[in-house]
């Protein structure tokens, strides 16, 4: 498809390389050497291997989280018949993105991802990967500016019409003065009745030691500070919001395909609800 679905210049498309600090560890990074890719630098493998010391079940439970997202949208594909998504926070392009997964049940399925991570930026073009009855866009853009957000979206997507808004391991990256329920009711304001929200959330209440620990491991390497929420935090960004069976569990228990999705051992709150 053409490029001109990309806001955001690529570096290897003659516009100013994106400016990325390599000299500290970046969650984006991390999450992909844990989930085997090979964007990631020296100080992104110390900290994932360091995190990996810690619990042993880090990767396992990173991959359990990419699975829920495959899952999601294969129900809205599927089931709920959605045809456009609007995934924020999309991280490094790994195997099952959500336009892969969508397109393979419905080709004509729509895709914008947003992220405002250099690092995505440069890997995007693996995002523009749209069979031709579909459409897929990236931009760089930031979570906390919905408006400009959803109206840069606007040139993809139709707000006329039911949008499932992807916020699949994201808000931990949203500090509590950050308003992160404003953020997502203004998200699914901007959406219409029909729409769909899906989240994934690191879990504070799970395993409450081993999350700490793996926190305060995480954050002797990284500058950003990550906010693990409990079920009761989670399910608040849900508000308004219909659940679907069955409700806000843990991820890989939400509608496995088999038992061993349920018996992913992720730490992770997963839920997806339809607003009315």
């Amino acid at each position: 498809m053409s490029n001109d679905w990309l806001q955001g210049p690529l570096a290897d498309e003659g516009g100013p390389p994106p400016e990325i600090d390599t000299s500290v560890a970046h969650i984006a990074r991390v999450y992909d050497y844990w989930l085997g890719g090979k964007d990631n630098f020296a100080p992104d493998r110390a900290a994932a291997e360091a995190a990996m010391r810690e619990d042993p079940n880090v990767v396992e439970g990173v991959r359990g989280n990419r699975a829920f997202l495959a899952r999601a949208v294969r129900y809205l594909t599927g089931e709920a018949g959605i045809r456009q998504f609007l995934d924020i926070g999309t991280g490094i392009p790994a195997a099952d993105n959500t336009h892969d997964v969508a397109q393979a049940q419905a080709p004509e399925c729509r895709v914008v991802y947003v992220d405002n991570d250099p690092i995505v930026l440069a890997h995007a073009r693996a995002l523009l990967t749209s069979g031709t009855k579909g459409v897929t866009a990236y931009l760089d853009e930031d979570l906390r500016n919905v408006a400009d957000l959803v109206g840069a979206a606007g040139a993809t997507l139709d707000f006329a019409q039911p949008v499932a808004v992807m916020l699949i391991g994201i808000m931990q990256c949203i500090p509590d003065e950050d308003d992160p329920a404003g953020i997502v009711k203004r998200l699914m304001d901007a959406v219409p009745a029909g729409s769909y929200l899906a989240i994934s959330h690191p879990a504070s209440d799970i395993d409450v030691v081993g999350i700490r620990n793996l926190a305060s491991r995480l954050s002797e390497f990284m500058p950003m500070e990550l906010r693990f929420r409990s079920r009761a935090e989670v399910a608040a960004l849900f508000d308004g919001l219909e659940l679907v069976e069955p409700g806000l569990v843990r991820a890989p228990e939400w509608r496995p395909a088999a038992d061993a999705d349920a018996a992913n051992p992720a730490t992770v709150w997963g839920g997806v609800a339809r607003k009315n």
